[in-house]
């Protein structure tokens, strides 16, 4: 099954500064579990493809669908649940919640998408277990090490149970150690059948992905199957 497809995709930014295509007509088809490394230097399009891929920017021209349904043409509130229910997001950032504990963080998608506070508290509390930081539950991310933040964030982006994780530099703001325990995490999620898709400069990732797209001025300049 082909869990996510793009036909003709393209972004362009600065109609008045001088028009830049962030991404340009794109072709790409993903199979349901695989795991995808996109590489590529600075400014080539990476982040801007992750972002048309998960419906947080809408294309130029082309389309985007996820699991067989067409999302780049949905209206502004049916694309807001399929980004809830279908699709989960890690950022380079972590963008937790600091006034709230890991495993609050973690459930609040899930209560967002109409989960009753039990269920997504257990929920919620087998994801911090799945991370290893089920003794780090009630902790805020301050009292986290960068890495166990970044493994709350995945949970978080799990509690949903999405079709597709989407990772923009997850490893980004990681030491090496931390760097690790995500790429051991990753690695788990392919083996369990997780479709991933991962934005990173770290060759790292590609010892963990079925696949790795070079992407270079929005188009890409390779795609290699790699187990």
């Amino acid at each position: 099954m082909t869990m996510v497809r793009a036909r003709g995709l393209s972004m362009e930014y600065g109609e008045y500064t001088g028009l830049v295509r962030a991404v340009d007509r794109v072709d790409l088809d993903i199979g349901a579990g695989q795991t995808v490394a996109i590489m590529g230097p600075s400014g080539c399009g990476k982040s801007t493809l992750l972002q048309l891929l998960g419906g947080l920017q809408r294309p130029t021209s082309g389309e985007v669908w996820l699991a067989g349904r067409r999302i780049d043409a949905l209206s502004e509130r049916a694309l807001a649940k399929i980004r809830q229910n279908e699709v989960g997001f890690v950022f380079q950032a972590f963008h937790l919640m600091d006034e709230l504990t890991a495993v609050e963080n973690v459930e609040t998608p899930a209560l967002l998408a109409g989960r009753s506070p039990r269920a997504a508290r257990h929920r919620a509390g087998e994801l911090l277990d799945r991370v290893g930081l089920s003794d780090r539950a009630h902790h805020q991310p301050w009292q986290l090490s960068g890495g166990q933040r970044q493994r709350v964030a995945i949970a978080r982006a799990l509690v949903n149970e999405p079709r597709v994780v989407l990772a923009d530099e997850p490893t980004g703001n990681l030491d090496s150690a931390a760097t690790l325990e995500v790429l051991r995490l990753f690695d788990e999620l392919r083996q369990a059948g997780q479709t991933l898709v991962v934005v990173t400069h770290d060759a790292r990732i590609a010892a963990v992905a079925d696949r790795l797209i070079a992407m270079r001025d929005g188009m890409f300049a390779d795609d290699s199957v790699l187990v």
